[in-house]
């Protein structure tokens, strides 16, 4: 059980593993700026629309200086979260959380986009996929959680004195 246990968390988090290695690759070929494009426009309406319901002033993100901090942020919680899961961490499963959580309605925000046009099909798969990832390591969590730390020691029993 220990040996499939542990193999079913290196399968899960080499989702995440890979993709941590893939950004950081594409980071350190051009300085983040690919997946800082594609981010900051995504994040700015997000900032933009938190600020409005809050009624709070959020900060600016349109520096692409900033927007390379948040690719950092995202693909160092990926790798590490995923790596300290694969050896059964609870707090790896927190910054796979943590990560999915932040990004998810951000990159995958096929809400703003009319079911008619192409790009709501691949995003909603994207973020049901992503949903299905952050139920799944709640389970893992709550599981963790709800197991005894240690053995629990069987008493035995005493022989009576005549």
């Amino acid at each position: 059980m220990g040996f499939f246990s542990f193999l079913g968390r290196v399968l899960f988090a080499s989702f995440f593993l890979l993709s941590a290695w893939q950004m950081y690759n594409e980071f350190t070929v051009d300085g983040g700026a690919a997946a800082a494009k594609e981010l900051r426009p995504k994040l700015s309406v997000a900032l933009q629309h938190l600020s409005s319901k809050l009624g709070v002033a959020t900060p600016d993100v349109d520096d692409f200086m900033q927007t390379r901090h948040v690719v950092a942020s995202i693909y160092i919680l990926k790798g590490l979260g995923g790596i300290l899961f694969v050896f059964g961490s609870s707090f790896g499963a927190y910054l796979l959380l943590l990560e999915l959580a932040l990004t998810t309605p951000i990159l995958y925000d096929f809400y703003n986009y009319d079911p008619s046009k192409p790009e709501f099909e691949s995003l909603l798969n994207d973020f049901t996929r992503n949903m299905a990832f952050f139920g799944a390591l709640l389970f893992f969590v709550g599981m963790k959680n709800s197991l005894p730390r240690r053995p629990l020691k069987k008493k035995s029993p005493k022989a009576k004195a005549n």
